[in-house]
């Protein structure tokens, strides 16, 4: 990936000091490597720690950031210029069936790390939020229109949204809620969409999916990553939510057949498995917005970040 020149950070002679909240996972451990590459010194902070070999200006802490207790443990009084949020886990578990859980994971979570972040350095807090917040809103999705959450894991990363705004109306507090929608890429859990279809047409298997009607707007790790770093060069950006998308709806269909044409396999079964309950069949964003305060767009195409992704997981 091609490194961000952020002139006003790299004007600063000391190492510039990031957290990344979640720095194990898909989003946070790309943020972490793009950090790495700038020369800042990193802290990455996990429920779980990383026992590979590791750069000199990286730091593996542990905590889990709805315990109070473990998370003032692992904080201590270190102090960072930028802290990125991607803690937590996409989960559409049903309140009555253990979403307490999911909701504590991004609300709570998020009230301990506000509380505990030693203030004196900070310059820009980045929360990553997620298109789920918007529930079933007509599309396209702005960032104007009330959300209607339809999970515990979409109300929690709603009232965490509305928390720090308030936080920054009342305090000050340097915040920028950057709400994704669909990200992939190389690195990202087999367990999520696109990785799940790439394997079975690399494997040549037959599998069920739904109808593929729905309309989703996907975005590549890349340009995510550009979008999360200009924020830290901006000060318009300080309060604000912004949709960070590609801009363009396709169908889970069209997706899935373009997996099938690059990889040459696969027999996708549409309509072997059914909609989620309440799913909202449009979800694409409109993305001016990131263009006026970040200038910001994306620069890679869904085909070619699934040829991407696919040669990745080739590997």
């Amino acid at each position: 990936m091609e490194i961000n020149q952020i002139n006003v950070i790299q004007a600063m002679n000391d190492k510039i000091r990031i957290l990344v909240i979640g720095g194990n996972g898909f989003i946070g451990g790309h943020v972490v490597n793009h950090a790495l590459e700038l020369g800042w010194e990193v802290t990455s902070l996990s429920l779980s720690g990383n026992l590979t070999e590791q750069p000199t200006n990286l730091k593996y802490i542990t905590a889990d950031i709805t315990n109070f207790i473990s998370l003032k443990k692992a904080l201590g009084v270190a102090k960072f210029e930028y802290v990125v949020n991607c803690g937590g886990y996409i989960d559409h578990t049903l309140f009555s069936k253990g979403g307490r859980s999911i909701l504590n994971m991004h609300f709570i979570g998020v009230i301990n790390l506000v509380e505990l972040l030693n203030r004196s350095a900070l310059k820009s807090f980045i929360n990553i939020g997620s298109s789920d917040e918007y529930g079933n809103v007509i599309a396209p999705q702005t960032e104007i229109q009330r959300e209607e959450p339809i999970s515990p894991y979409s109300l929690g990363k709603v009232a965490s949204t509305h928390f720090l705004q308030m936080l920054h109306r009342t305090e000050n507090f340097p915040v920028t809620t950057l709400r994704l929608f669909l990200t992939y890429g190389p690195g990202q859990s087999g367990n999520r969409f696109i990785p799940q279809i790439i394997s079975g047409c690399l494997e040549d298997a037959i599998f069920p999916v739904s109808k593929g009607e729905q309309l989703r707007d996907f975005c590549y790790i890349d340009d995510v990553i550009d979008a999360i770093f200009l924020v830290f060069n901006t000060s318009k950006s300080a309060g604000e939510v912004i949709n960070i998308a590609s801009g363009n709806p396709v169908t889970i269909r069209n997706v899935i057949e373009t997996i099938q044409d690059i990889t040459g396999g696969g027999s996708p079964e549409f309509g072997g498995i059914s909609y989620r309950p309440r799913e909202n069949m449009q979800l694409y964003a409109n993305i001016d917005k990131a263009d006026t305060l970040l200038n910001w767009g994306p620069k890679v195409t869904l085909n070619e970040g699934l040829f991407r992704t696919i040669q990745w997981l080739k590997k």
